[in-house]
């Protein structure tokens, strides 16, 4: 049995879903789920849809139909991947190292379906993680008088693996542009606070400073805007004036395990569309 996973994009008109179902079941294939949802102030439609064809040929002539049919009648960007597939990703990762052992601890338990391929690292402090677990470590230091260097490293290791998914886990630097725009969309970083708030370093500093109730994590798509790109994943927890900051780096530790995991099980189940600076994330 085929399996396939179909993310679709167009304006909203009349019969999209069912020239699309039609499509399905006129070439032999099988809906086993789907989710739509309609942007009606920006009359904008999005849908994710699981489908399983008996074999390949009959998906091949469902892809055939479906691009020559509704894709050009509705203008539809559609994007078709393999159910069960396990990405290949690579993390980078400063000093801190809570989110890459809650990472390769999910991954060992099959909860996360990544292959991790490599590690890369400004510091060497987390290369014994990545020995004892048989992971390519990179060491690349990063400054301002080599971060082109820096960057053309990380081009060519990316190039090397070809990752599906590149995870920022609390990696202390600003990518380069070459690096965002080489994989738009496909670049997750956790952030340590509840966005738009405090965006930048330090933000547990800035919440201590401005004596706020709630502290919170945020995972989201890389951008070339600072931390402004678009949410995934979000969540928060109360605090008080009793805490200190050592305190609130140490509950927003656990916050940031859960956040990004979250988000990168939604990406590689194919649940998030994004659309400008936003996302749309299907149950």
């Amino acid at each position: 049995m085929e399996k396939y996973i179909i993310l679709i994009f167009c304006k909203d008109k009349q019969g999209i879903i069912a020239d699309f179902t039609q499509s399905i079941y006129s070439n032999n294939g099988n809906i086993t789920y789907i989710d739509q949802y309609v942007d009606k102030e920006n009359n904008n439609f999005f849908m994710r849809t699981e489908i399983e064809f008996n074999n390949k040929s009959d998906f091949k002539k469902f892809n055939l139909f479906f691009v020559n049919g509704p894709v050009k009648k509705y203008n539809i960007n559609y994007d078709i991947s393999l159910k069960y597939y396990n990405s290949k990703v690579g993390i980078y990762v400063s000093k801190y190292n809570h989110c890459l052992y809650d990472i390769i601890s999910r991954t060992k338990s099959d909860e996360l379906q990544i292959e991790i391929s490599f590690i890369i690292s400004n510091h060497i402090d987390l290369k014994n993680i990545a020995d004892k677990f048989s992971i390519p470590f990179y060491h690349i230091p990063v400054s301002k008088s080599n971060k082109l260097d820096a960057e053309k490293k990380q081009l060519d290791i990316l190039n090397k693996y070809n990752p599906d998914l590149i995870i920022l886990a609390r990696y202390m630097q600003i990518l380069e542009d070459k690096v965002i725009s080489n994989f738009k969309n496909k670049i997750i970083n956790i952030h340590h606070s509840f966005l738009p708030a405090f965006p930048g370093g330090r933000p547990y500093h800035k919440a201590f400073e401005r004596g706020v109730k709630i502290i919170g994590a945020t995972s989201h798509y890389v951008t070339n805007e600072l931390d402004g790109g678009p949410i995934i994943e979000q969540d928060i927890i109360r605090i008080s004036h009793i805490h200190n900051i050592e305190s609130l780096i140490n509950k927003g530790k656990d916050l940031e395990k859960v956040v990004l995991s979250r988000a990168i099980k939604l990406h590689i189940e194919k649940k998030i569309l994004v659309h400008l600076n936003k996302t749309v994330i299907f149950n």
